[in-house]
């Protein structure tokens, strides 16, 4: 730390600026909330420090809000279908001529409850219908964040919701794929988004199939067996036999986001992008750290994945862009002191260690960033 406590420390006066940048504590703090305790902690020990909230997104849960705080933009409810075939409320933002949706929203994990998950037959159908009410509200750019459904069914379901059969097979789940006969006509989907630029907001890269696919990596996420995994991935297989004969699409890396909603997007012309790239760009967090003294990021566990183009990366990279110190707070931290230096990151903490326990850290999360966040403040304030 000392190469950066010098930066830090070198021909500076007055108040410490943080810019405190976190993705949701999954299940536990959305970003905002993770944010304000971070800055509540930080200021308990600190109280001169000038801190700047930019709570963030790589296109999972928090997509929309996140994009409607920096852009503005009118956030239109609409009632889809849900995961399960209930109907549930979801949200887009639309600003200019650009749809942001969420595709957690309509078929998300958090809209099924533990003990009725099944990815086998959970359905994509409300993403497309929200990209069908966007479309007919003038959108003429669909941005689809990607990231926390209970689906895996390749997006058929959202296929089917835009025009394209047979519905009755694309539209029941993941493992009613494997009972398709001949191609499937997309057709109609293509029709209904003619003109329309849409775009994948990801940063998985997993393909659609496969021992790094979406059913053998996601899919006991979202409830499913080691047996349900198999048929699910032989059930893509023939949904991708039947839209992709040139198996051009299938091992696109993203192809495998949200169950495999990533496939359906690019099979109607879509491109796949960075998700935190384009919530970075949106916020201005460039121009932010380039005016501060210390980053703070964060998420709920900070892992492997965490270095492999997630949040807390995008964040580190454009710390070191500018030379300024980048510290991530956790809920729990599996990365090596190594791994964290050579991404940019400058030190971790673990809410696991502060609090004592696993336990302790989910029972008062926000209680315990807090405190971690206080604890962080007295090493690195002036």
């Amino acid at each position: 730390m000392g190469v950066w406590l010098e930066h830090f420390h070198q021909g500076q006066t007055g108040a410490v600026r943080i810019v405190i940048a976190p993705d949701k504590f999954a299940g536990t703090l959305t970003a905002l909330e993770a944010a304000q305790a971070v800055a509540e902690g930080w200021r308990s020990a600190d109280p001169n420090a000038q801190t700047e909230l930019i709570p963030l997104s790589d296109g999972g849960p928090g997509f929309v809000e996140v994009l409607h705080a920096a852009l503005g933009g009118a956030v239109a409810d609409v009632t889809v279908t849900g995961p399960l075939g209930a109907p549930v409320s979801a949200q887009y933002l639309l600003a200019g001529d650009t749809a942001y949706i969420e595709s957690a929203h309509a078929c998300g994990l958090h809209l099924v409850p533990a003990t009725t998950r099944d990815p086998g037959r959970a359905t994509s159908a409300g993403v497309g219908e929200l990209i069908a009410h966007a479309v007919n509200a003038g959108a003429r750019t669909v941005v689809v964040g990607l990231g926390g459904s209970a689906t895996n069914d390749g997006g058929a379901g959202m296929l089917a919701a835009l025009g394209a059969t047979p519905r009755s097979a694309l539209d029941r789940g993941g493992v009613a794929l494997a009972d398709l006969a001949g191609r499937v006509d997309l057709e109609p989907a293509r029709a209904a988004t003619k003109g329309v630029r849409l775009v994948a907001a990801t940063d998985v890269d997993n393909p659609l199939l496969g021992i790094h696919g979406a059913s053998a990596v996601f899919g006991p996420q979202k409830g499913a067996d080691r047996d349900l995994v198999q048929r699910l991935d032989a059930a893509l297989t023939v949904f991708a036999d039947a839209t992709d004969p040139d198996a051009t699409l299938r091992a696109t890396p993203g192809a495998g986001a949200a169950g495999g909603l990533g496939y359906a997007l690019l099979l109607l012309g879509g491109t796949v992008e960075s998700g935190v790239s384009r919530v970075l760009s949106a916020v201005g967090l460039d121009a932010q750290v380039a005016r501060a003294d210390v980053v703070v990021t964060g998420e709920g566990s900070f892992d492997s994945q965490s270095l492999r183009g997630k949040l807390p990366h995008g964040v580190a990279r454009t710390a070191a862009d500018h030379g300024v110190p980048c510290l991530v707070l956790a809920g729990r931290v599996a990365v090596g002191r190594a791994e964290a230096a050579a991404a940019g990151i400058t030190e971790t903490y673990a809410l696991t260690d502060s609090a004592g326990s696993v336990e302790a850290a989910l029972a008062r999360p926000a209680e315990e960033l807090r405190r971690l966040a206080a604890q962080v403040a007295r090493r690195w304030r002036r």
